[in-house]
């Protein structure tokens, strides 16, 4: 009985498996699936087609418009040197002053000319096999005879898919306009909202209460954030989060070399809007051009609208009346404790009449700051802005002066100051018993000279101390979020001397320090970003030793205990400035300047540093530079502040 019951099981198995044999063959059969999947690939490719041929169409007539613009302007140029020469002449009467004002109208014809034959398309590169995929489930080979398992569950199959690589990433909202080939996916009800008011400093925590929180993000560059509590600071928390979804800097684009495209652009933009020109045979320091305006802002009308870099459809638009309140709102904070600071002091320095020595080491402790909107990205994208938006009044700059170890006679206190040995390092003169100076500036070491001796207690003292008045003037300028870069930690940290790694880390121990002291009685600042690029070149014996790494190494090694959440992030200073200002947060940027006190310095050299890229990128120059701003050299704009206590 047994027999035949076990026969007529194997029997309906049988049946059962013939049936779905049966079902499965008409579902082949019938199956549609190559047809519905060629329709859609059909489908695409129309689509795609007609995307691009309309982004074509756009490009196309934008690039007609601009060279019709540009041609309006080559034409009105050349007619206008035309009907001079012709006018002069007839009358035979022309001086060297119309000799130079012809000589003028040719430069900027040329730059016209010049301008229009460097246009060029940022193509988004489109590789075939990244367009279109298909997404599969793989089924696991079967064994014939499977091994036993020990209570593990193996699934028959499982799922594999297949994506193209994240071609988009959050990058600075539609409002601001970057003319990029970048994606946006942010919308506006992502936004982070700044926070209404700041809590009064009573009602803040302690810095003891505070446990330490670190988050290192899982997007497309580096960035962690310590203490931004979800409960104390959900908002902060959400701007850094957005941060980490901005696409990555690019780090090789048009402003990696000497700048000279963009160099021409702001020298053509102050000829055109104010007139401005050089002043041959003077400059204001050695090596640094003066110049001139023709006209000065407070001189036009406060209703025009001016367009960096030109007229053109693309542009950021500022009134006259916008940029002499951004001059109004200069303002220097300087310590009144350290050696030589005085009123009188600060307006010879801020005019490039410093004296090497202690003069240019009390640089130092002095801090420069106005609203100055950002005008392009690192990369040279230019940010479109109208009249409505009004984030750019969101934006303060912070200039300062760093410690200088490249061994130069304008900083020649930093070395005898800072290097207990230097005169066992660097050749010296019998005359003055100082380093000897080459080309007129530069100190030489010795043959094998031993590695220099940091004296680590007054380096760190003073770190702090200028860490400390920095973010005293951003926070009585109303500053909530405070974007900090490496100051002096590059060329000028001196890795020819063998100390610019303890350099590095006591200048993070000194910020992070000041934070952990005065963060609870800050009345405005509820966040500190850095800003710190990594380069592929920032290696020692096959490890990091950057910036970037000696920060997070000290946040992270001191467990930081400072109620002000902090982030440092692999990201270029502008595009995280101008994300915070249009996410509603009143927002300064950091401008390594040099010790002469020229803002902008050597801007026209056509191969810069930070500072330099600053000024041809912001506003900086119409706002910080003693030539064009009035209120640089007021004494009333200055403030001496002391941190004694009694």
């Amino acid at each position: 009985m047994n027999r035949d019951n076990s026969r007529a099981n194997v029997s309906n198995q049988m049946n059962d498996i013939e049936k779905r044999h049966e079902k499965l063959k008409q579902r082949v059969v019938q199956a549609q699936t190559e047809k519905n999947l060629l329709n859609q690939i059909g489908q695409w490719e129309k689509d795609s087609i007609g995307k691009i041929q309309l982004a074509a169409k756009k490009v196309r007539t934008e690039i007609q418009q601009l060279i019709k613009e540009s041609n309006t302007q080559i034409n009105n140029s050349l007619n206008k040197i035309s009907n001079e020469l012709h006018s002069k002449k007839r009358t035979n009467k022309y001086t060297d002053r119309d000799m130079e004002n012809l000589n003028n109208l040719l430069k900027t014809c040329g730059e016209y000319v010049k301008q229009q034959n460097e246009l060029n398309l940022v193509k988004k590169d489109i590789v075939s096999s990244d367009l279109i995929k298909i997404e599969k489930t793989l089924v696991a080979a079967q064994q014939a005879n499977p091994p036993p398992t020990r209570g593990k569950q193996f699934p028959s199959s499982h799922t594999q898919r297949l994506f193209s690589p994240r071609t988009s990433r959050y990058s600075l909202p539609p409002e601001i306009g970057f003319i990029s080939d970048r994606q946006t996916e942010r919308n506006a009800s992502d936004l982070p909202m700044p926070p209404r008011s700041n809590p009064p400093p009573q009602t803040r925590r302690r810095v003891t209460d505070v446990a330490p929180i670190s988050q290192t993000n899982s997007d497309p560059y580096q960035s962690i954030y310590f203490n931004a509590h979800p409960t104390m600071n959900k908002q902060i928390l959400q701007l850094f989060e957005s941060i980490g979804k901005l696409a990555p800097m690019d780090k090789n684009g048009p402003m990696s070399g000497d700048c000279d495209y963009q160099t021409t652009q702001m020298e053509t933009f102050l000829a055109q809007t104010f007139q401005f020109r050089n002043v041959a045979g003077e400059y204001i320091v050695h090596g640094v051009k003066s110049f001139q305006l023709g006209r000065a802002p407070y001189l036009l009308d406060p209703n025009m609208i001016i367009k960096f870099p030109g007229n053109g459809r693309t542009s950021f638009a500022m009134t006259v009346q916008e940029i002499i309140d951004w001059q109004r709102s200069y303002k220097v904070y300087a310590d009144e404790d350290a050696i030589g600071i005085s009123k009188t002091f600060l307006r010879r320095a801020l005019q490039g009449l410093t004296k090497s020595g202690a003069e240019a080491f009390a640089m130092k402790f002095v801090v420069r700051i106005s609203q100055c909107p950002i005008l392009m990205e690192f990369d040279a994208h230019l940010i479109q802005r109208e009249l409505k938006h009004d984030w750019p009044h969101r934006i303060k700059l912070v200039s300062v002066t760093g410690i200088d170890f490249a061994g130069r006679i304008h900083d020649i206190n930093d070395i005898t100051t800072y290097v207990a040995n230097w005169p066992d390092v660097y050749e010296i003169d019998p005359r003055t018993g100082f380093p000897f100076v080459y080309n007129g500036r530069d100190f030489r070491i010795k043959a094998k000279a031993p590695r220099a001796q940091l004296l680590e207690q007054q380096l760190l003292a003073d770190l702090m101390r200028m860490a400390r008045l920095r973010l005293y003037a951003c926070d009585k300028e109303g500053i909530q979020v405070v974007v900090e870069t490496g100051i002096g930690l590059g060329v000028f940290a001196g890795r020819h001397i063998g100390i610019d790694a303890r350099v590095r880390a006591l200048s993070a121990r000194a910020i992070r320090q000041v934070l952990e002291e005065d963060g609870a009685i800050f009345e405005n600042i509820v966040a500190i970003v850095f800003a710190l690029p990594i380069f592929a070149n920032d290696l020692r014996e096959g490890r990091r030793d950057d910036v970037y790494q000696a920060f997070v190494d000290e946040f992270d090694r001191s467990k930081y205990k400072g109620c002000v959440p902090v982030l440092i992030a692999d990201q270029d200073m502008h595009r995280l400035t101008v994300w915070i200002a249009m996410s509603g947060y009143r927002v300064s940027e950091l401008n390594p300047a040099d010790s002469h006190g020229v803002f902008g310095e050597y801007w026209q050299n056509r191969g810069p540093a930070v500072e330099e890229k600053l000024a041809l990128t912001t506003v900086g120059l119409l706002v910080q530079h003693h030539l064009i701003n009035p209120h640089v050299l007021d004494m009333d704009h200055y403030h001496l502040v002391s941190f004694k206590t009694t």
